[in-house]
Parts: C-alpha cells; sequence; structure tokens
C-alpha cells in the first residue's frame, strides 16, 4: 500500500468543511498572454495576507492555512487553491506573483521552449 502523506490526505477529502465549519469558495481563473501565463486568485473572506505560494518537486501551490483549535492548542491546516505540476514550457525561476487590488495574480511566463522542441533526426 503506497504511503499517503497526512496533508495530502486532508487536501484530497473536505475534512475542514467539517472541522472548521466551512470555507470560501475561492476564485481561481487561468489566463493565456503574450509570453505568459497569468493566475489570478481571489478568495472571499481571507484576508490576501494569508495567502501562500509555494514550488516544490515542480509543483506549484496556493494555499491558505486555516487555524484549527485542538487540545487548547492551535495548529494549522492547509487549505489548498491550486497545486500542479509547472508546465515544461513555463521558466519556474522567473514565476512571480503580485497583488493587483483584491486579488493575487501569479505571472508564469514562458521559456524557450514554448514554441515547441524541433530537431530533424537523421536514421542510422
Amino acid at each position: 500500500m503506497k504511503k499517503t502523506k497526512f496533508k495530502d490526505l486532508l487536501t484530497s477529502v473536505d475534512v475542514l468543511n467539517t472541522l472548521h465549519g466551512g470555507v470560501s469558495e475561492p476564485f481561481l481563473s487561468i489566463s493565456e498572454q503574450t509570453g505568459r501565463r497569468e493566475m489570478r486568485v481571489r478568495v472571499p473572506g481571507v484576508n490576501k495576507d494569508a495567502l501562500q505560494i509555494e514550488i516544490r518537486d515542480n509543483k506549484l501551490s496556493v494555499f491558505y492555512l486555516i487555524p484549527i483549535l485542538s487540545l487548547d492548542k492551535v495548529i494549522y491546516l492547509p487549505q489548498v487553491i491550486y497545486n500542479q505540476p509547472i508546465p515544461y514550457f513555463v521558466d519556474a525561476d522567473k514565476i512571480e506573483a503580485v497583488y493587483e487590488e483584491r486579488e493575487l495574480l501569479v505571472r508564469l511566463p514562458f521559456n524557450e521552449l514554448s514554441s515547441g522542441y524541433n530537431r530533424k533526426i537523421e536514421i542510422n
């Protein structure tokens, strides 16, 4: 049986809705611009400073932490908004994020592979 990480288990089932009494439905849109993709994120009722972005094992994650009181201790459980592999045609080193008004804007610039990889292969 494959080991499942506790964090992965929490994000795959809707435990936080049960424990915390519900969470806001996030707004997420992805669009393609010249030379990049843009992801816009907004979560009603969640302070913009609570949003976090990480790259781990070539996956881009956008999430925030929800404080839960358990046995008189506060523990923080992640509420994942986006967690996907970074496409091969995105330059992971140049990903940046800014706030535009009430939305988090994540810019994913394309790299040289965005126009495709082409070469002729000689047959021996």
